[in-house]
């Protein structure tokens, strides 16, 4: 059995090895030395930690188009609903719709993107239209 320690010694042939022994494929193509370090200590120790969570397997096993192609308006927003946000003197009014958010006449996917066409940098889209709070620190 391979411990995490013995990973920083090894070459990409052990490590190639070590990864097809764990996972039973063939490394992904383009992987470098220091990432099939870091995905097989992770397996090393979630493996020696009793494994992931139900809740942690549930997410994996959904496919990804469920999780994230949402089209609809994040959950407590309605159709017809109006958010305000005022940036750099500029009051910009997005309205909820069906399919998404309407904004400058566009229908956008998510709030975080009119958020990052609005300031030019990432935002969370709920956290800028002040629908969620910062977490107490």
């Amino acid at each position: 059995m391979i411990r995490v320690a013995d990973l920083e010694t090894m070459d990409r042939a052990a490590l190639v090895a070590a990864w097809t022994d764990r996972f039973g494929t063939a490394v992904p193509k383009g992987l470098s030395m220091v990432f099939l370090r870091r995905f097989l200590a992770t397996e090393i120790q979630t493996r020696q930690s009793g494994g992931l969570s139900r809740q942690v397997e549930k997410a994996l096993k959904q496919p990804a188009d469920k999780a994230s192609a949402r089209t609809t308006p994040a959950p407590g927003l309605k159709p017809g609903g109006r958010l305000l946000r005022e940036w750099n003197g500029v009051t910009h009014v997005v309205e909820v719709t069906d399919g998404g958010f309407l904004w400058k006449g566009e229908t956008w996917r998510s709030l975080s993107a009119i958020a990052r066409e609005i300031t030019g940098a990432h935002w969370s889209g709920p956290r800028f239209f002040g629908l969620t709070r910062k977490a107490a620190s």
